[in-house]
């Protein structure tokens, strides 16, 4: 009949319209496409790259046989992979060949290897608390007992003998200090009210060393402060800036602090009566004024508590069904339109067609070395660390790390591998700076009371009469102490005179290199293979800045987002510095050209007050001086956050060592059976720009230049003169300082004059030494 008829066709005309719009031809595909039988258009690099892109396998067909070179595996797919990934533990191979049974013939493991059941790991990884075997083979039946000359904490860690009954709970659950007598001070100590002993000298000499200062009491004292500083004026109070906020306690704190999400003034009143935030762009906003993301508008669930977000929406045609949408691989239906989507590790390259995602974009994709694959990525280590088979991250061969960080009275060391807790260097005044030469077990460290540098070895620093006094004189406030340990060079920062200095390890040479547009410099670090130096001014132009190791080639890393830059440290591996913000609470990286910056860490409850910081493998540790402890996180990620260290006594620096953290390197002044570069005073690592560029330069002192041999330091054409150093007043919330911690931040202006071999006049400036805690900044 007339009307079945009419159906068929209208059917036929149906099918054949879906045809027409699924099929299509060769010419719809854009250049630089590749169209497959079942007409989806692909990039033509996906063409015979061993993956069906096509979903036919049709890229995959008349594809020409490829040969693996020698030192590649080849799967029985056909594919090659790089030899070194063969039997690692992770499946490259689509068909899993490459880790096959049969391929990964079991074989022992050598002598310095651990045998976790057909994988070897590094037998310093053996009993150190941390799984390393998948099958935790490594750590099975684990339990150390501590040396003789060790306490053994109930928590299986290891103290120096020392620290039992000490007053601190250092083994952190109390076990060092519960069976303690009170303790009984020596002729030759003083006793605090807190029950603690100090020496005698420390008493009423104007530096409080008592946890309760009652060594510094006025009515102990006969109302001195021991006579060898000036008692601190009494505090003005100054009208505020037009760039400051008064707080409605009195004091003033910048304008940019006002509502910034974090309390300056001490009666919160700078985040008092704030704006509420509107929702950003990417959210949706509901009709009662609350915020959702974007894609929950018309989702077809009721997302705002109104039910405004499904308000208007249409649901009808599915354009995935006509075509995929146009889309090379996922087509999302949406209540209104459609979207494109990729699989993981893919990206949308023009809303249609999806793009292999280059994960090693990301600086910290990978703990070392990122390897990029299509739709994935591998991570592989650098020579001397090892990928752990459980965690997949890179760690290193040979001697376990340690950290050593100061304690104000004292130098301590942490194993990280087995905890280990010990004294390095007893019976310091005010210790805040630290390095060390690994090679040569040598550490170096900054007295800021006594305003000296010292060195030692490390297993000899225990015994005072074995520290050497390397800079004596002309140190004002040193801040920050990093060494070249290729051409041996110890550089510091000064924030006393505002300057940056360079001298040889011996302390026999010794040069200033900056002493310009310098406010508060403190921590300093250096790059001896590339010529760089890096250092953070915590000033009111708060930055970190680098400069070749001679203080050439001066330039901005980081000056906005920052505020107190206390500590710096380099990751040269990742090419990254590493800085903590103790105003805005934060842990942060940049790479060391100053780009790709990244937040790791921010939190007012994790980071009271960060004062440095150092980096290895794949963790930052960090000392934080209002919580009086080193704590250590994840470099990556910003988790995994613990304590390695608490009840300390005003933590300041701290370093990382071992022999990774300092790579070996070619002394550019002493090759070619030329000493010390031929150089009349300093030799110095030059910057290295360009592979062009000179290796090292050399230095004169002050008031002399090179001669025209660049090497040869004659006098110089104009004697050094005396400028102002103006020191700008104090901001009222950089007295926000751990409790403890007393003094005040003010300083009198002075007269800085250098003499004519580059350092400052000692006597003359001796005279306005400042309370060590007055420069001890944020």
């Amino acid at each position: 009949d007339m009307w079945r008829e009419t159906g068929k066709l209208f059917l036929l005309c149906l099918l054949l319209a879906e045809h027409h719009g699924t099929a299509g031809s060769e010419g719809e595909c854009e250049d630089g496409q590749f169209q497959c039988d079942n007409e989806r258009c692909i990039p033509n690099i996906w063409r015979c790259d061993d993956d069906d892109d096509c979903l036919d396998n049709s890229d995959e067909e008349n594809c020409p046989r490829k040969t693996c070179a020698p030192s590649d595996f080849a799967c029985q797919t056909g594919q090659c992979v790089p030899g070194r990934w063969r039997c690692d533990g992770e499946p490259e191979c689509p068909d899993g060949s490459d880790e096959a049974d049969s391929t990964c013939i079991r074989q022992s493991c050598p002598p310095e290897k651990f045998d976790c059941g057909g994988k070897c790991v590094s037998l310093s990884w053996r009993c150190d608390g941390e799984r390393d075997c998948e099958n935790g083979a490594d750590e099975d039946d684990y339990a150390r007992a501590c040396p003789a000359e060790e306490f053994q904490c109930r928590n299986r860690r290891c103290l120096a003998l020392a620290y039992v009954c000490d007053g601190d709970d250092d083994c952190g659950d109390g076990s060092d200090e519960g069976k303690c007598a009170p303790p009984t001070c020596s002729p030759h100590e003083f006793r605090c009210n807190s029950s603690e002993c100090v020496p005698q000298p420390w008493s009423c000499d104007g530096d409080p060393d008592c946890s309760d200062g009652s060594d510094e009491w006025p009515e102990r004292c006969g109302g001195a402060t021991g006579g060898t500083r000036p008692p601190a004026p009494p505090a003005r109070r100054l009208p505020c800036s037009a760039s400051e906020f008064r707080c409605s306690s009195g004091e003033c704190v910048r304008l940019s602090w006002r509502c910034d999400g974090d309390p300056d003034c001490k009666d919160k009143s700078d985040e008092a009566d704030c704006p509420v935030l509107t929702c950003r762009p990417d959210e949706f906003q509901c009709g009662d004024g609350s915020c959702i993301h974007g894609t929950k508008q018309c989702d077809k669930a009721h997302d705002c508590p109104d039910r405004s977000d499904e308000a208007g929406c249409v649901n009808g045609l599915n354009e995935c069904q006509i075509n995929n949408g146009g889309c090379s691989h996922i087509c999302q239906d949406r209540p209104i339109g459609y979207e494109c989507q990729c699989p993981k590790g893919y990206k949308l390259l023009d809303k249609r067609t999806c793009g292999d995602i280059d994960e090693c974009e990301n600086p910290d994709a990978c703990s070392q070395i990122c390897v990029n694959l299509k739709g994935d990525f591998k991570c592989e280590c650098h020579a001397g660390y090892e990928m752990d088979p459980v965690s997949k991250t890179c760690k290193a061969e040979g001697k376990s790390p340690y950290l050593m960080f100061t304690n104000r009275h004292e130098i301590r060391r942490i194993d990280l591998v087995k905890r280990d807790y010990t004294q390095v260097v007893p019976t310091l005044k005010n210790a805040v700076a630290i390095d060390v030469n690994v090679a040569s077990n040598r550490m170096f460290w900054c007295d800021r009371f006594h305003r000296k540098i010292y060195s030692s070895f490390i297993h000899e620093a225990s015994d005072p009469s074995r520290h050497v006094t390397l800079v004596s004189s002309a140190l004002h406030t040193p801040e920050g102490l990093a060494l070249d340990w290729v051409h041996n060079n110890l550089y510091w920062t000064d924030a006393g005179d505002r300057s940056i200095s360079v001298a040889t390890a011996d302390g026999s040479k010794r040069k200033v290199l900056i002493d310009s547009d310098l406010s508060e410099p403190r921590a300093i670090a250096v790059d001896p293979g590339q010529g760089f130096m890096y250092w953070s001014d915590w000033g009111s132009r708060a930055k970190i800045e680098k400069a070749g190791m001679k203080g050439v080639d001066r330039q901005v890393l980081v000056s906005e987002g920052i505020e107190w830059p206390n500590g710096i440290t380099l990751d040269l591996l990742s090419r990254r510095l590493y800085w903590v913000d103790s105003k805005l609470h934060l842990i942060c990286s940049v790479g060391l050209s100053g780009t790709k910056t990244r937040v790791v860490l921010t939190s007012t409850e994790r980071l009271g007050h960060p004062y440095a910081l150092a980096v290895f493998e794949d963790r930052v540790y960090w000392t934080d001086r209002e919580k009086e402890a080193v704590f250590g996180a994840n470099r990556l990620t910003g988790q995994e956050v613990t304590a390695l260290a608490e009840n300390l006594n005003d933590p300041h620096d701290i370093v990382v060592v071992h022999e990774l953290r300092q790579p070996r390197g070619t002394d550019s002044c002493n090759i070619g059976g030329v000493e010390n570069g031929g150089c009349d005073f300093l030799c110095l690592r030059a910057p290295q720009i360009t592979e062009h560029s000179p290796k090292y330069t050399c230095a004169c002192p002050g008031g002399q230049q090179l001669d025209s041999d660049m090497r040869h330091c004659v006098p110089g054409k104009s004697s050094a003169c005396c400028r102002p150093h103006a020191r700008r007043g104090t901001r009222a919330s950089q007295n926000k300082k751990p409790s403890t911690v007393t003094g005040t931040n003010s300083r009198s202006d002075r007269l800085s004059c250098r003499s004519l071999n580059g350092e400052a006049e000692g006597p003359k400036l001796a005279l306005h030494r400042p309370p060590f805690l007055a420069t001890a900044g944020p």
